[in-house]
């Protein structure tokens, strides 16, 4: 029984997606900034105490944030510098409910000390891609005729 997700395209090296990982994280920190703004705003300027709606509201946001560019176009800008792209088992943009799957499972795989994305050393697939039934695959350029 062949894999589906390796028939296409390669998939995406551990480094490769640290490295769109770290890309990404400098525009959460923007976005997940711009969300307080946001939210001073609806505090009439007063400092937000640490709580747990709040913690919410900004983990509904970095959720968010992932899921719209993995729905659009299958890559978040990290993402496209790296020339990697996540996919379902049929080679499409995952839905929302895959999108928001994949990244509960991920923030999963990082709590058990990183060891769901350590896995894929060992496998062409991280605990998230196997949980969420997407994979992250390099982008390869099309071969000449």
């Amino acid at each position: 029984m062949s894999d589906p997700f390796l028939s296409d395209n390669p998939p995406a090296s551990l480094i490769k997606q640290l490295a769109a990982m770290i890309y990404d994280s400098l525009l959460i920190f923007a976005v997940l900034f711009f969300a307080s703004a946001i939210a001073l705003i609806f505090n009439q300027g007063e400092a937000i105490e640490s709580n747990y709606w709040f913690s919410l509201y900004l983990l509904f946001v970095l959720f968010t944030y992932y899921a719209w560019f993995w729905r659009k176009s299958g890559q978040t800008l990290g993402m496209r510098v790296w020339k990697i792209r996540i996919v379902t088992e049929s080679g499409e943009n995952p839905g929302w409910i895959d999108c928001y799957k994949r990244l509960a499972c991920a923030l999963l795989s990082l709590l058990c000390f990183g060891l769901g994305y350590l896995w894929r050393l060992f496998r062409p697939y991280t605990w998230h891609d196997r949980l969420s039934h997407t994979r992250i695959v390099t982008l390869t350029p099309p071969k000449q005729a």
